[in-house]
């Protein structure tokens, strides 16, 4: 995206949220891909990509002890 005076707009946090679930899940538009590298910054790519492996593990460890909790494991 590209504002008025030709200067590349930072994206927001939404956007970064939703393109490293994209790319997680491997369904990452080129187009969007283009734009995250022209204007995204890694940081936050890095930091959001932490985060969500962090809560996809704590998710599966959380299924799994309550499967195994009503399984009287």
């Amino acid at each position: 995206m590209s504002s008025k005076n030709g200067e590349e707009k930072s994206l927001g946090m939404l956007q970064v949220i939703g393109s490293v679930l994209a790319a997680g899940f491997g369904v990452q538009s080129e187009k969007n891909r283009e734009r995250d590298f022209k204007t995204g910054s890694s940081k936050h790519f890095i930091v959001v990509g932490l985060v969500a492996t962090l809560l996809f593990v704590i998710t599966l460890y959380t299924i799994v002890r309550l499967v195994l909790a009503f399984a009287g494991v």
